[in-house]
């Protein structure tokens, strides 16, 4: 396995990562965005593609098994100091805003993710020492996450590498089909050991 920063090429690789990571909420906001006849995925790989933005492919890490795209890490730093959330917000979106205000600061992981194919095979794990290197770098003393309820491995993993869960908020569905309940806030400090 080689872990190396992403490259606007692989967009369409960021696109499906951050899309299974989120239970397709991406795929249900690009739909929205682009109206009936646009297509979503092409949405989404187009702002993968940006050179600024969170959702960038500056921002990502792909690891690669014999060459193979096999999963990815999306990370970037918190707002330090989080303003009120836009009252035009859609709903569905403010209970990730209300959950990763409660971090300030931190280096914000915000995708994790791997193709089915890769999974338990230390990917989640060598990824999640990465993105500790990378926060160190950058001068983050915590990482960030937030999960859905509808994934169990990766919340063991989560616990097992000393993420603790530090408050949840409910899933507000409104057209988004998804099992998901409840969104969950898990904070690590980097004094501790991957």
């Amino acid at each position: 396995m080689v872990i190396r920063q992403a490259k606007a090429a692989d967009a369409a690789h960021l696109a499906r990562f951050i899309n299974m990571a989120a239970d397709d909420l991406p795929l249900h906001f690009w739909q929205k965005s682009v109206g009936p006849e646009g297509d979503p995925w092409a949405w989404g790989q187009e702002r993968a593609m940006r050179d600024s933005g969170s959702f960038s492919y500056r921002n990502a890490w792909v690891a690669e098994v014999e060459g193979e795209a096999a999963a990815c890490l999306l990370g970037y730093a918190a707002e330090a100091e989080p303003g009120p959330i836009d009252p035009d917000t859609p709903a569905i979106f403010v209970p990730l805003l209300q959950l990763e205000a409660l971090a300030p600061g931190t280096w914000y992981l915000n995708v994790l993710a791997s193709y089915p194919a890769f999974r338990s095979r230390g990917l989640g794990s060598a990824l999640l020492a990465h993105a500790q290197e990378v926060a160190r770098a950058a001068g983050h003393d915590a990482i960030s996450l937030i999960a859905a309820d509808t994934h169990p491995a990766a919340l063991r993993l989560y616990a097992s590498k000393g993420y603790r869960e530090v408050a949840r908020r409910a899933v507000v569905k409104a057209d988004w089909v998804v099992d998901a309940q409840e969104w969950i806030l898990f904070v690590k400090p980097l004094s501790e050991a991957v």
